[in-house]
């Protein structure tokens, strides 16, 4: 292992968030770009070894050091995982403003079939959502989007990771 792999491993192994490579370029930058890219590239092949416990995975455009699914539950005795608490409400609100962002609230509040205010602070207090600008109809409503941390809260590492709703759909079946 080059001592560049070691320095990004440490990087990735003390950072609670997911990092950019050019984030990790920026921070790095007494190493060439591309070795950083390519330091990055053999770390996930190292990490995806199914004898390794940990893994190095793509989330919100970034790059994040995470127990493999194989051992959250032993895991989890240990350490406390952060509730992200979201009530229904919250859910379901995120869930319209994932599938169609960019989404006006009274879009939002047509689609659920009630008022969605108190969810849509409470989304954006956590930051799970942003203002994304206003839309062209009449009164030029605000409109709202997900952010980097629903990405990475969720495991996704772009927004068209979400299943799609036959996916969904087929669940059911």
């Amino acid at each position: 292992m080059t001592e560049l792999e070691r320095i990004i491993e440490a990087i990735l192994f003390s950072s609670p968030k997911a990092l950019t490579l050019k984030k990790l370029e920026k921070g790095l930058e007494e190493f060439p770009a591309p070795d950083i890219q390519s330091a990055i590239e053999r770390l996930k092949t190292v990490y995806s070894d199914p004898l390794r416990a940990v893994e190095i995975v793509e989330v919100s455009g970034g790059f994040q050091m995470r127990t493999k699914l194989d051992h959250r539950d032993w895991v989890k005795r240990f350490v406390k995982e952060k509730d992200a608490g979201l009530t229904r409400a919250m859910l379901e609100t995120l869930a319209v403003i994932a599938y169609r962002q960019p989404i006006a609230k009274r879009d939002i509040d047509g689609l659920r079939g009630v008022d969605s205010i108190r969810s849509v602070k409470q989304l954006l207090e956590r930051k799970l959502i942003e203002m994304g600008g206003r839309n062209q109809e009449p009164g030029k409503p605000m409109v709202f989007k997900t952010t980097g941390k629903f990405l990475e809260l969720f495991g996704l590492k772009d927004i068209h990771d979400l299943p799609t709703i036959k996916e969904l759909e087929a669940l059911d079946k």
